[in-house]
């Protein structure tokens, strides 16, 4: 559709965005009335909300629309299956600027409704705002399925520490990126559109996971807050964490040691969960560590050790921390 979101107007925007939109039958009502409804049959919802803000956590000249509708999606609904459950339902909050062609929101909504259906879901409504800056707010909703959900505070000392994704891909497309390349492309991609496995959270409450959260922060600082909450301690084996060899070369190229990316590079949404010990776990599932009474050394350490570097993301920070 040629034109601009001014041009268009508020209504014939909304028209455009929801006419891109398939369903699932957990909707029961989608767009078009005061609220959607959407099928509870846990009689649990669970929640879960997220903004972006374009040139905080987007770049347009890094990023399609439709890479940012993918990202934004994925990074809701990771949350969800990082509780157990199943992701039903995803909500829309869009501020654009006047100015903005029509193509822009309409290719994000593509994004976020093909993102929904990698995990089953589906957009069933929202609002959209003239504003100055793009910002993308999504809320997720799923469904426990009759399973409690898996919080962060269940870690016991003995458990495993297993994972399940990505981790460090995200943190090195962005280091390519920032340096004015677009390869190797498996990298830049991972940053662009990450790829959590969502049915892993499920199955990981099935299987008896005893704290459960979503790799967004960078793993040390995900893996802190399972600590925190839980009241112990986590030990990383780094030996246990492979590495690709196309990250060590991008690691060799800009001077950075790819276990860092891997250790404190978000927004991978890999899941990573504790698990009693004799939990036999499938192939997915990647054991890096244990579960240890807590101590006077940092919630999380390294083989034993403090890890010095720094690393982890803090929205109110100016940089990495």
């Amino acid at each position: 559709m040629k034109g601009t979101v001014g041009e268009l107007g508020e209504f014939g925007l909304i028209r455009e965005l929801t006419s891109r939109l398939t369903t699932t039958p957990a909707v029961r009502i989608g767009p078009g009335d005061d609220a959607a409804v959407v099928a509870a049959p846990d009689r649990r919802v669970v929640a879960s909300t997220d903004v972006l803000l374009e040139g905080r956590h987007f770049r347009r000249d890094w990023s399609t629309a439709y890479d940012v509708g993918r990202k934004a999606a994925a990074q809701n609904l990771a949350d969800i299956a990082a509780m157990g459950a199943v992701p039903t339902a995803l909500l829309l909050a869009l501020v654009v600027p006047g100015e903005l062609p029509v193509t822009w929101p309409s290719e994000l909504m593509d994004g976020l409704r093909d993102e929904c259906q990698v995990a089953g879901a589906a957009v069933v409504g929202g609002d959209v705002v003239r504003g100055d800056t793009i910002m993308v707010s999504i809320t997720a909703l799923g469904d426990l399925r009759n399973q409690e959900p898996v919080t962060r505070g269940g870690a016991q000392p003995g458990d495993l520490v297993a994972v399940t994704g990505w981790l460090g891909w995200s943190a090195a497309g962005f280091a390519v990126l920032s340096r004015g390349f677009r390869s190797p492309r498996a990298f830049v991609e991972a940053h662009r559109r990450p790829e959590p496995p969502y049915h892993a959270g499920p199955a990981a409450a099935g299987l008896g996971a005893t704290s459960m959260c979503d790799v967004s922060d960078g793993l040390i600082a995900d893996l802190g807050h399972i600590a925190e909450a839980s009241k112990v301690r986590i030990d990383i084996r780094s030996g246990a964490i492979d590495i690709p060899s196309q990250m060590n070369d991008i690691g060799q190229a800009v001077g950075v040691d790819p276990m860092q990316w891997v250790l404190t590079g978000g927004e991978d949404h890999a899941i990573v969960a504790t698990f009693p010990p004799d939990v036999k776990l499938p192939a997915r599932w990647k054991v890096i560590g244990e579960v240890l009474n807590p101590s006077a050394l940092p919630r999380v350490t390294v083989d034993g050790a403090p890890w010095t570097a720094r690393g982890g993301w803090d929205h109110f920070a100016d940089i990495e921390s």
